[in-house]
């Protein structure tokens, strides 16, 4: 298959790092992209509070020295305020890809109109993705959509919305296989994927249930679509992208660390978020700590699988510094295979299904392209 076009940019191996709260900051970025190619976009970022240079989203806007395409996510539910943001992003060159959030299904978002629940207005929907690409059109940076199947099976969208968003001049469309009632409960469908191809002329790209390399190359091969986006697959295992890059190259050759690797992996981690909690920071203890605390979470998916006593797995979990790090990581036997029963299985986010909180009225008017009430987010990353 050929690079993914994304406007002028050309993507190989065809893969896309999903925005992911809390995960996707510039060292977990590096750290995939030292397995292999791909776009890595940054953790979401709200129209409003950019518009306000809002200090805290301000700083979450940074790229490597090398990274390239920058690529970030916005979310807003105002067309207005969302050409505003799109155009700080141009006028300060702050990004080289900009991506459209229409597939969050929390309540918080969805009760407000915003995230997945709002292609079901669908007037509303193709006013704001027709700012963001004008406002972004003279400087060329391509505008592409993430979204949802719908609210839930018998409100569905993603196909009048893909058609929408390519007639607002998207340079591609990505299509998550659940709907926002699915959270990340059962199975994505692929088959939707495969249809909203067949519709659209723009590239699509599919995300949903990929957890192995393999399972990207059967999804291509389901779908027809033009790359994948990876989202809780790479939780802990930043060499799914390694994988992927030999996949989609026809090779065979897959990674399977032992123990002794995922520690080197480990450290390299906490290390690079160190190294991006120090940068600037007055005190460089306390970016060492910031660094190690934002690490912590990231333990438990490194270790999925692994026999690793629970002591030891808590003391992970708690560290304040890398020379603490260091000295956990020396008491894990090094000789460890890697657990292949993990192979395959969900990681990160899963849940049940449940009702999708909406605005009073939502559904009764598909055409009231008026901005939902409060649905503007003030807090960047999720």
């Amino acid at each position: 298959m050929p690079p993914l076009a994304i406007g002028p940019h050309r993507v190989w191996p065809p893969v896309v790092l999903a925005p992911m709260a809390g995960i996707t900051n510039v060292g977990f970025r590096q750290l995939c992209r030292e397995q292999g190619g791909g776009i890595y976009v940054c953790e979401m970022i709200t129209t409003v509070a950019l518009v306000e240079r809002n200090p805290k989203t301000l700083r979450m806007i940074a790229f490597g020295a090398d990274e390239r395409p920058r690529s970030l996510q916005l979310y807003g539910t105002d067309p207005e305020t969302t050409a505003a943001a799109v155009r700080i992003v141009v006028e300060r060159d702050l990004a080289d890809h900009i991506d459209l959030n229409f597939g969050c299904p929390v309540p918080k978002v969805t009760r407000r109109g915003g995230g997945a629940a709002l292609p079901w207005r669908r007037r509303l929907f193709a006013r704001l993705v027709r700012a963001a690409v004008d406002a972004a059109s003279p400087a060329k940076v391509p505008v592409t959509v993430k979204m949802r199947k719908g609210i839930d099976d018998d409100h569905l969208t993603y196909v009048e919305a893909g058609l929408a968003a390519q007639e607002a001049g998207v340079a591609a469309v990505a299509l998550h296989g659940r709907t926002a009632a699915q959270r990340y409960s059962g199975t994505a469908d692929w088959d939707a994927i495969a249809t909203l191809k067949q519709a659209l002329d723009v590239p699509v790209l599919g995300n949903g249930d990929i957890w192995e390399a393999d399972d990207a190359l059967r999804m291509v091969a389901h779908t027809g679509v033009d790359g994948v986006v990876i989202g809780r697959g790479c939780l802990g295992r930043p060499w799914l992208f390694a994988d992927l890059e030999a996949a989609f190259n026809g090779s065979p050759q897959r990674r399977l660390p032992t123990l002794g690797e995922v520690a080197v992996t480990m450290r390299r981690h906490a290390e690079l978020l160190v190294e991006q909690f120090t940068a600037g920071a007055r005190n460089p203890a306390r970016g060492e700590r910031d660094g190690c605390t934002d690490f912590r979470k990231h333990v438990a998916w490194y270790l999925k699988g692994f026999p690793v006593g629970s002591e030891l797995r808590r003391a992970l979990a708690m560290i304040d510094s890398l020379a603490q790090l260091d000295d956990l990581l020396g008491k894990l036997d090094p000789a460890v295979p890697f657990p292949v029963e993990t192979l395959g299985q969900p990681r990160g986010r899963t849940n049940s299904p449940g009702k999708v909180f909406l605005p009073d009225g939502w559904l009764a008017s598909r055409d009231d392209d008026t901005v939902p009430e409060g649905a503007e987010l003030d807090d960047s990353g999720g």
